[in-house]
């Protein structure tokens, strides 16, 4: 009874804190762990033991697989050097020099001791670091590089926690260290690809959605379990397994079961990630109750946890700018990626938060080593320094390095684009399998159906201002309130006993599908066109600029030259229809298209990317 009703009011406060966070524009993790550091010394709240195997098997593998499963492996690939300097090289170099500051500020404390709590505060957290990236708007290969070292850098970790626990348990030679980190590895990359076709094959099967879906919810485990087994990198295993299941689960059949995975995913990673930040508030007081006897004394064990968070903060950037820069000398590289501003290292220098994982790891020394209390408190110190610290300013440090985000007029313009494609492809598909027996009408239907799905695309890039709600929009708020009446009708009729129940709910969940279909579509237009910002005007406005424009010859291989003059690298590439000029998009650090129409006043671009030939007004503001 006291477990089911501990865990009510885990979820309860979990789900008011995130909607209070939200709607207060807070980050939510902080104020989680506010909230269970305020709670860990109310009276009536029991101690709460957090119990590393419950973190490192029950929700670490969860949370790793649901963020791998939207981490794009193409992204991950094409940034591969910056998350392996980060994710193996940083967590190593953190390690080592964490666990000499400790040694040097404790020298009663084992140094092979020091370097494991070295180990155990150097990996950043999953979640707090690209929650508020993605919050604050940040470029995209930022995030991704946050997403893809967050993934990685917890397995490097813990395979140099564990060497440093056989260390205090007795001697290990380097031999034995670069062993355990071949196996880690290999053994992780080995059993995670094993489980990713044993799973896909599995999933490809099973029609029903219950079934697959369960499947889904399995797979971390099926990754994890079996590396542990062989002494091999679980975490990494799991982080393989969601990359590749999430790069193949669009081209597999079954889109109810994708759906459903997709749903459960969600509700499972938003109850994992915000409750560990409240166990990690609930901690606090019992973790300060058992440093106050310690031989050390209370005085030198808060300076000096001080100090090991002054250290984790600045040892970050020491990496990080070096790592950035050094391997770009060498031309080869510099050629195939140009240097990114001083700015971006400068971000990801400064979102280094800490969270559950250091937490737990540390629970896993040895209960008899010496000193241990000042080892826990030490990790809760740079977990709690870090989230309040980087996070309260990581925001500010975003709008005062006026770095630029992803252009949403850019990314609408884009989908509509990528839309449109789709769309002329399964119009050709029709046309392909039509024949004469099969009714007009039908065809009719079909495509008129497929056209007004790709209309709707443009029609999001409307201008918000505008009064009148879009085509798409109308139909959605009209087709609600028939849905609502239809619901309505249906219920009337159930209470009336006329139907049997399989039959009423056979007929309502096909209402809610449809209703779930126009939820979503009405909130992403809303979302898109109600900002208040800057929009984009649907295509057939009056303008003389697109009329009238020349229609110059699209270079073979088009570049934007700024960009190269600049070392920036481009998102996509436009051309100035009046002069001829490529330039880069307003999603690019750049920006030198727009630069150009601010400098020269030529009013139209084409985007010169393949498969794209719309046109944009910059002076009225239209698309063509």
């Amino acid at each position: 009874m006291e477990v089911a009703l501990g865990l009510l009011v885990l979820v309860a406060v979990v789900c008011a804190g995130s909607a209070l966070g939200r709607k207060l524009n807070v980050s939510v993790p902080l104020l989680l762990v506010l909230a269970g550091v305020a709670g860990s010394f109310l009276p009536f709240v029991p101690t709460i033991d957090l119990n590393p195997e419950l973190v490192l098997v029950g929700l670490l593998p969860p949370l790793l697989y649901a963020a791998a499963l939207r981490t794009s492996l193409f992204d991950f690939g094409s940034n591969r050097r910056a998350i392996g300097l980060l994710s193996v090289g940083y967590v190593i170099f953190g390690t080592l020099a964490v666990g000499a500051v400790v040694w040097w500020l404790f020298p009663e404390i084992p140094l092979a001791a020091a370097i494991a709590l070295g180990a155990v505060v150097a990996p950043p957290d999953a979640v707090a670091a690209t929650a508020i990236a993605r919050k604050v708007g940040m470029p995209r290969r930022i995030v991704t590089i946050l997403e893809g070292e967050s993934l990685v850098n917890d397995a490097t970790a813990l395979v140099c926690l564990r060497a440093s626990i056989a260390a205090i348990a007795g001697s290990v030679s380097a031999l034995d260290i670069a062993g355990g980190f071949l196996l880690a590895a290999g053994g992780g990359l080995v059993v995670g690809l094993a489980a990713a076709y044993v799973l896909t094959e599995l999933r490809k099967r099973i029609r029903n959605v219950a079934i697959n879906t369960s499947t889904s919810l399995m797979a971390p485990f099926v990754a994890y379990l079996p590396a542990e087994a062989i002494h091999a990198s679980g975490v990494l295993a799991v982080v393989v397994t969601g990359l590749v299941m999430g790069m193949k689960a669009p081209s597999m059949p079954n889109g109810a079961a994708r759906l459903s995975q997709r749903s459960n995913w969600n509700t499972v990673q938003f109850l994992l990630e915000n409750s560990v930040f409240l166990l990690i508030g609930l901690q606090v007081s019992t973790i300060i109750a058992g440093v106050q006897d310690d031989s050390l004394g209370a005085g030198r064990i808060w300076a000096g946890c001080a100090v090991i968070l002054l250290a984790v903060l600045l040892l970050r950037p020491v990496w990080v700018f070096p790592a950035t820069y050094l391997p770009r000398l060498i031309p080869a590289v510099r050629r195939a990626d140009p240097a990114p501003p001083w700015q971006f290292a400068a971000i990801v220098s400064w979102a280094g938060m800490r969270g559950v994982v250091t937490l737990a790891a540390v629970l896993v020394l040895p209960a008899d080593l010496e000193h241990r209390p000042v080892l826990i408190l030490a990790a809760l110190v740079v977990v709690g320094g870090t989230l309040a610290l980087q996070g309260l300013t990581l925001p500010g440090l975003v709008r005062l390095l006026r770095v630029q985000g992803p252009d949403q007029r850019e990314d609408a313009l884009n989908q509509a684009s990528l839309m449109q494609l789709a769309t002329a492809a399964g119009v050709a598909k029709l046309q392909e399998l039509r024949t004469d027996e099969d009714p007009p009408e039908v065809v009719a239907m079909l495509k008129r159906r497929t056209q007004e799905r790709g209309l709707a695309a443009w029609e999001r890039l409307g201008r918000p201002t505008s009064e009148a709600a879009t085509p798409s929009q109308r139909y959605a708020q009209l087709r609600l309130a028939m849905l609502d009446a239809e619901r309505a009708k249906v219920l009337e009729l159930r209470r009336g006993g006329e139907y049997a129940h399989e039959v009423l709910s056979g007929v309502l969940e096909r209402l809610d599908v449809e209703e779930s279909m126009l939820d979503a579509s009405l909130e992403e237009l809303d979302t898109d066109g109600g900002g208040g910002g800057e929009g984009i005007a649907r295509p057939g406005g009056i303008c003389g600029h697109l009329e009238t424009a020349p229609d110059p010859e699209v270079p073979d291989d088009p570049f934007c030259a700024d960009c190269r003059r600049d070392g920036t690298t481009p998102v996509h590439l436009r051309m100035c229809l009046a002069c001829g000029q490529v330039g880069c998009c307003d999603s690019s650090p750049g920006t030198h298209a727009s630069r150009h129409f601010q400098a020269t006043g030529h009013p139209v671009m084409r985007s010169v990317e393949p498969g794209e030939d719309w046109r944009w007004c910059y002076e009225d503001e239209l698309l063509g």
